[in-house]
């Protein structure tokens, strides 16, 4: 090469291989080790040099229900019987969901040092924030259980064993859009406070401090199938929850007619179906959460390469 010539560096590729689905699941199994001690991390972090600890993990729910009820019992007047617990049904399933995703989403922008420096299977870190916020359901159902206690309020036998599948259900739904969310938001860092802004209208559209059969029934007076009410995927899993734990799918009210004659009113809460219509629709919505975490592994996999330069 002749001298005083110039060479410029051709910008390179890298092509990350992409593998099964299969085989990333076995890599999470043999990093299970590093999920727990990274779900303990997220715990200490959070409750570090805090006097209270994780009373405030149970004190969070209360204080919403108690604005909740004094706003849509108190002065709205909603009717609902023992409205807290019906409330902490929904609600408790709903700050699961929600607070996985939000708090997932930030997870390998906000563990810089640890992706660029130690190797391992990075969506380990949003699924560490699923797993972080299921340890704070297990707290906030204390709450949920003082609730039945004092209403004295005995749970839907013949429903309860649903809050199984409920639960696999929503944690794989959680777990899918945490994985796909944690890695749009290393490269569009708008992602985390969008999320902020649709996960406050998702919850009202979610049945949680209304009844299901409200929206039922305006869907119905419209000409529309009542059904459209669960193309909300998180309704199918509040409104079993709501079934197994509530127990009371209708309660009736009394007024006085002009003529001075009672009439009971019975007033619908939940669908009047039993366990496998509950069933059959958490089925729908666990194979679409299985389905989107899938596509949530496949996306990370091929976007993951470029962390490093990314963050």
């Amino acid at each position: 090469m002749a001298p005083g010539s110039s060479t410029s560096t051709a910008p390179t590729t890298v092509i990350v291989p992409t593998s099964s689905v299969w085989a990333h699941l076995v890599q999470l199994w043999h990093y299970r080790e590093l999920l727990v001690a990274l779900v303990r991390k997220e715990l200490k972090v959070k409750y570090k040099n805090s006097t209270l600890g994780f009373f405030w993990t149970t004190l969070n729910p209360m204080l919403t229900l108690c604005v909740y009820f004094f706003v849509f019992s108190v002065l709205l007047g909603n009717g609902i019987p023992r409205f807290p617990v019906w409330l902490l049904c929904g609600l408790l399933v709903w700050n699961l969901f929600s607070n996985s995703m939000v708090s997932a989403t930030g997870s390998i922008t906000g563990n810089g040092s640890l992706v660029n420096k130690v190797a391992f299977p990075r969506e380990i870190l949003p699924l560490a924030s699923v797993g972080a916020n299921l340890v704070h359901f297990f707290f906030q159902a204390i709450v949920l259980l003082g609730a039945l206690i004092a209403f004295q309020r005995s749970v839907a036998v013949e429903y309860i064993w649903l809050i199984v599948p409920a639960m696999l259900v929503v944690l794989v739904l959680a777990g899918a859009l945490s994985v796909f969310l944690s890695a749009i938001n290393v490269y569009a860092r708008d992602t985390q406070h969008l999320l902020e802004l649709v996960v406050m209208v998702w919850f009202w559209l979610t049945p949680i401090v209304y009844p299901w059969a409200q929206v039922a029934t305006k869907l119905k007076e419209n000409g529309m199938p009542s059904w459209l009410t669960l193309l909300n995927p998180i309704t199918s899993i509040v409104i079993t929850f709501q079934r197994a734990i509530y127990a009371q799918p209708t309660y009736t009210t009394t007024s006085t007619g002009a003529d001075g004659v009672k009439v009971v009113t019975v007033n619908q809460l939940l669908p009047l179906e039993g366990p496998w219509w509950y069933l059959r629709n958490l089925s729908i919505v666990g194979l679409v959460a299985v389905v989107l975490f899938i596509g949530a592994l496949r996306f990370f996999t091929r976007v993951e390469g470029n962390f490093a330069e990314e963050i």
